[in-house]
């Protein structure tokens, strides 16, 4: 089994379903709630190791009560926690989630412990870092830590995929050992892709802009576009992945679903290309469905979807 190390956030997601957004100042009812794990490191973990890739997590818990629910959540998908420590005296990080009929969401991320995964937790996880084939982390950890990260893989010559998401300012170096930079359309823009294109720009537009910034900002770039695919580039080329149409129910964590499936592809050692196929086909999956973690496929379905997808 590949060996993918993730670094990351774990949130419990507070989810209110509603018909339509409230307006500033506007109280509203919603007709369902869910109480559920998330935070990207979290979801992410869980979908990559649902892909089949043999998976550490690494993060921080507070000690209370929303710890229980993270750590029962670890448990019923069989996800390794022993990189899972807990911060005395700190809460859990929580998501204040609001889903609109559209599928569309809103997200208040209140970061709890996972303030306290520091440069320290880096360094303490050297030897499991070095020993990785890849390292995967997310813009909802302190700065610091992102670029201590990112050090501690270029020196360990271990690939590094970061998914800079929020899009945190970062150092140039940090996110030149990038191998993918995984970004959205609006987290591209804040990093210097495709600043002039709109979200519904061409495809091919937001292809040729990936590929303007491979071997200066990062070493490779993966750009989601949500319900059009993804497009991604490297020094070998570039390539859009179309994504199939379905129903959208909760776009929650889809992000993050093609993130861990993307992760888990290049530790087996699939190249670019296709590991973004298996992601956009993860992705499309888990809008299906309501929640996070739970929407997610397990690998027989994503391979079997993303075989059936092109490149572009």
């Amino acid at each position: 089994m590949s060996r993918l190390v993730v670094l990351g956030s774990v949130n419990v997601d507070a989810t209110s379903y509603v018909d339509a957004f409230p307006e500033p100042g506007e109280t509203i009812h919603s007709h369902d709630y869910r109480m559920s794990l998330g935070g990207k490191g979290a979801n992410q973990a869980i979908a990559a190791h649902l892909c089949g890739a043999d998976v550490a997590f690494v993060a921080r818990l507070g000690d209370d009560a929303a710890a229980e629910v993270a750590r029962a959540a670890f448990a019923r998908f069989g996800l390794p926690a022993e990189g899972v420590a807990t911060v005395p005296g700190s809460p859990t990080g929580v998501a204040q989630i609001t889903v609109a009929a559209t599928g569309e969401n809103t997200i208040v991320v209140t970061a709890g412990a996972n303030a306290a995964v520091g440069p320290d937790v880096v360094a303490a996880e050297a030897e499991r870092i070095a020993a990785a084939d890849v390292v995967l982390t997310q813009g909802e950890l302190p700065v610091a830590t992102i670029e201590a990260l990112a050090r501690a893989c270029d020196d360990a010559a271990t690939r590094f995929v970061l998914n800079l998401a929020p899009p945190v300012g970062v150092t140039a170096d940090a996110t030149s050992v990038a191998d993918p930079l995984v970004v959205n359309v609006h987290e591209a823009r804040a990093v210097g892709i495709g600043r002039t294109l709109a979200d519904d720009a061409d495809v091919d537009a937001w292809r040729d802009a990936a590929a303007s910034v491979v071997g200066d900002l990062a070493r490779s770039v993966v750009v989601t576009l949500g319900a059009r695919g993804a497009v991604a580039a490297d020094a070998d080329g570039a390539w859009a992945v179309a994504a199939p149409e379905v129903d959208a129910v909760d776009t929650t964590g889809a992000g993050d679903a093609a993130t861990g499936a993307l992760a888990a592809m290049l530790a087996e050692g699939r190249a670019l290309p296709d590991a973004v196929r298996v992601a956009v086909a993860a992705g499309a999956i888990a809008v299906g469905s309501r929640g996070t973690v739970d929407s997610y496929a397990g690998r027989a379905d994503v391979l079997a979807l993303a075989d059936r997808l092109e490149l572009g």
